[in-house]
């Protein structure tokens, strides 16, 4: 019998596991495309390829269990194999070249989507003419702002992420003199003027804008074209006791305002905020469209880019497949909103240059492996010759 050793070294470098892990990524690919269709781009990434396991829930439960390998337990299966199947099994020959830089570039293909799923950050920059921002914000994400805008010069803000409004609970931050109680919060949520939903639930909130608008729950959406609107009760707690609870949610816009102990406090749910040590401002937005019809033919930014160290001023045209990267981030032409508002896609992506260099590699290795079969070939043909 083989030591375990032995057994554990041979699974993992064996051609059988990789053709099983290969059928199971189709199978996972097959699946996900299917689901697509209800749970969109964004869903199908975190539930099939960017997790472990696909999980699903017991019928009338809230209870998930694994149902399938995902794409991160797949993936790092393939890897494994790969490097292992390359210390034990291949030699470092001339005559195999290709296969091992072809094996190299799948290797730092898989590495790249990994990192990928692990740090890349999308987020978006929305800029009218004339407007200049230090900023983007999450297509998907929300916090809790609490602004402190007593001084004029400066507002102190205090941002709660989404992931600690959803737990729910009572946070006290350091900065804060008050707790800031979440009585509840909505993933979705429709608001509505109370004097339209005569049919709407009692209202929570007791201060601001809140009891003149109805909350309406709605289901979470995962479709391209549509975004989810977060929407909470807050309740400002103190020593003297509560200062009100107020409904908040990034469709109300504008910020609510309240005193307390002689300052001003502002509270907003807003989409997740990204600061950046530099600015952009939209000096002018072309918007060019097919004679005769409303399809765009390009629409392109001339923005001016101004860190805060004053090293960098200048001006730079961002249009379709003409991205701007700076400081680690690229800057895409997304999208734009009548003729003088255009939306940058803001992408963090630190491995973005691995799917190149992995793809010449594989490219390189296919050629010389091909070039040196080739070779051998025409010196047989020579020789029987």
């Amino acid at each position: 019998m083989k030591p375990i050793s032995r057994q554990f070294r041979d699974f993992f470098v064996s051609l059988k596991l990789t053709v099983v892990l290969l059928a199971l990524s189709i199978v996972l690919i097959f699946w996900a495309t299917l689901a697509q269709v209800d749970l969109g781009v964004w869903g199908v990434q975190e539930k099939f390829f960017h997790a472990f396991f696909v999980l699903e829930k017991f019928p009338g439960t809230q209870f998930p269990f694994p149902v399938f390998p995902g794409g991160y337990f797949l993936g790092g299966l393939l890897l494994i194999n790969l490097i292992a199947a390359h210390i034990y099994r291949f030699k470092l020959e001339w005559k195999k070249t290709g296969i091992q830089l072809t094996h190299i570039g799948v290797i730092l293909l898989l590495v790249g989507e990994l990192l990928t799923g692990l740090f890349q950050k999308e987020s978006q920059m929305r800029l009218d003419e004339g407007e200049t921002k230090n900023y983007s914000e999450s297509y998907r994400d929300v916090e809790l702002a609490v602004l402190d805008t007593t001084d004029p010069k400066f507002n102190e803000v205090v941002a709660i992420p989404q992931a600690v409004l959803a737990d729910g609970g009572t946070i006290q931050h350091p900065k804060l003199p008050f707790q800031v109680r979440i009585r509840d919060y909505y993933p979705n949520a429709m608001l509505q003027m109370r004097d339209q939903a005569p049919n709407a639930a009692p209202a929570v909130a007791t201060a601001g804008i809140g009891p003149r608008v109805a909350l309406i729950p709605l289901a979470l959406t995962y479709k391209t074209d549509e975004r989810n609107s977060p929407a909470a009760n807050i309740e400002i707690v103190s020593t003297e006791g509560s200062q009100g609870v107020w409904l908040v949610s990034p469709l109300l816009g504008m910020p609510q305002t309240f005193t307390y102990q002689g300052r001003t406090w502002e509270v907003v749910l807003r989409f997740q905020r990204y600061y950046r040590p530099f600015s952009l401002g939209l000096i002018k937005f072309t918007h060019e469209k097919y004679a005769g019809t409303e399809i765009p033919k390009n629409f392109a930014s001339r923005v001016r880019l101004q860190s805060e160290d004053a090293h960098e001023d200048r001006e730079i045209l961002i249009y379709m497949n003409n991205p701007l990267r700076y400081a680690g981030l690229t800057f895409y032409q997304a999208s734009f909103e009548g003729e003088h508002t255009s939306i940058l896609q803001v992408v963090r992506n630190p491995s973005w240059v691995l799917p190149y260099v992995s793809c010449i590699l594989m490219a390189i290795g296919l050629v010389t492996q091909f070039g040196i079969h080739l070779i051998s070939f025409i010196r047989k043909r020579t020789g029987t010759a």
